[in-house]
């Protein structure tokens, strides 16, 4: 996913060691950059990657005004004032996309100087595909146990329907029918099916958890803000605090909407009659892992924004480009297994016309791929 998609930007001043003056303007965050652009002349006069800021703090300047300090390496220090719609919000939302950088990407700055090579490329690629795979077999699993437990459900249905049909004839039967007895007889397949009950079945795995993420979770207004955990049952939702609090339990079928205004935000609304509404507003660096099985598991239920369908229209040309490349890896592996063993007959041509198409692996990139 591009790192130029914007999570979230927030009105705030910026002080000028330069000028020695404070400068309103906004302060913008993308996945992996913190930026701050000016009002009057919309110059962007700070842009920060993540992976370079070394400590976020929460201070105030001139002991009076409160103010979030980011400290770069080198040991420059920003400062970010008049933050709305309050500085916790802010400090939140930047830390916990901060955090999740350096814990997924420890060696951030040192993957940008050595590249990836084809090997890794082609092995991420396959382990990206493998956890989509999982979370996906996790939901139809759960599905196609409800599909069971409702088959179960419609044939106890039908053979109560059938003893309630012998019983009303037997009713209606006159004194002297000589074969009354036998309608009070109900098949022993009948009495079996009595005992199955129609409670739902057990989750899948351990508390039916699909996936967990951190997240910063608030409800109702924006200001109420603060870490927490965003987890996806194969039951329903449920959203915790940062000290493992639930907060609200939504049940599967409760779930009314679920609106993805980015790829990094989403929000879930319970409607009621004659009360308020339940809604969580939830950002997390994890959600673009979480929005596919959020699709699959209430796929009438959410609706994309304006924001979000970019991001469709973006993932669609990176899965082509991803399928692209795994298919020419392919090839290449192909090419060089068959230049080993050379086949026979009409297929010489073919061998000939790959093997000029496609570039042979090194000994070290195929040692890689091995191991």
């Amino acid at each position: 996913m591009s790192s130029d998609v914007r999570v979230h930007s927030w009105p705030c001043s910026y002080y000028l060691n330069l000028e020695k003056q404070w400068v309103p303007g906004k302060l913008t965050l993308t996945p992996h950059s913190l930026k701050f652009s000016a009002d009057r002349t919309e110059e962007v006069l700070v842009g920060l990657p993540l992976s370079s800021i070394t400590e976020i703090k929460k201070e105030t300047s001139l002991f009076i005004f409160s103010a979030i300090t980011v400290l770069e390496k080198g040991q420059a220090k920003h400062w970010f004032s008049s933050l709305r719609p309050s500085r916790n919000v802010v400090f939140n939302v930047i830390e916990h996309f901060w955090r999740e950088l350096l814990l997924s990407q420890p060696g951030t700055a040192a993957n940008t100087t050595s590249p990836m090579t084809r090997g890794q490329e082609l092995m991420g690629l396959m382990a990206s595909s493998q956890r989509r795979m999982e979370d996906t077999a996790k939901v139809l699993h759960h599905q196609g146990e409800q599909l069971d437990s409702v088959m179960r459900g419609l044939e106890k249905m039908e053979s109560d329907l059938d003893v309630a049909d012998r019983l009303l004839t037997e009713l209606e039967s006159p004194s002297w029918w000589p074969f009354s007895s036998k309608l009070w007889k109900t098949p022993a397949e009948a009495k079996t099916k009595e005992d199955v009950s129609v409670a739902s079945c057990e989750p899948f795995g351990k508390e039916g958890v699909v996936i967990r993420v951190p997240a910063v979770v608030s409800q109702r207004t924006e200001s109420h803000s603060k870490p927490g955990k965003l987890t996806v049952l194969v039951s329903g939702l449920e959203i915790h605090d940062s000290s493992s609090l639930l907060l609200h339990r939504f049940e599967r079928e409760d779930v009314d909407d679920i609106k993805v205004h980015s790829p990094y935000e989403v929000s879930i609304r319970q409607r009621f009659i004659g009360k308020p509404d339940v809604a969580y507003r939830v950002i997390s660096a994890k959600m673009p892992e979480v929005i596919p099985i959020l699709e699959v598991q209430f796929s009438k239920k959410v609706e994309l924004l304006e924001d979000a369908l970019a991001l469709r229209s973006r993932a669609r040309t990176s899965s082509a480009e991803e399928s692209c490349s795994l298919r020419h890896a392919a090839s290449r592996l192909m090419g060089c297994t068959t230049h080993r063993e050379l086949p026979t007959g009409g297929r010489e041509g073919e061998q000939l016309q790959l093997q000029r198409n496609w570039p042979l692996l090194s000994d070290g990139e195929a040692q890689e791929l091995t191991q």
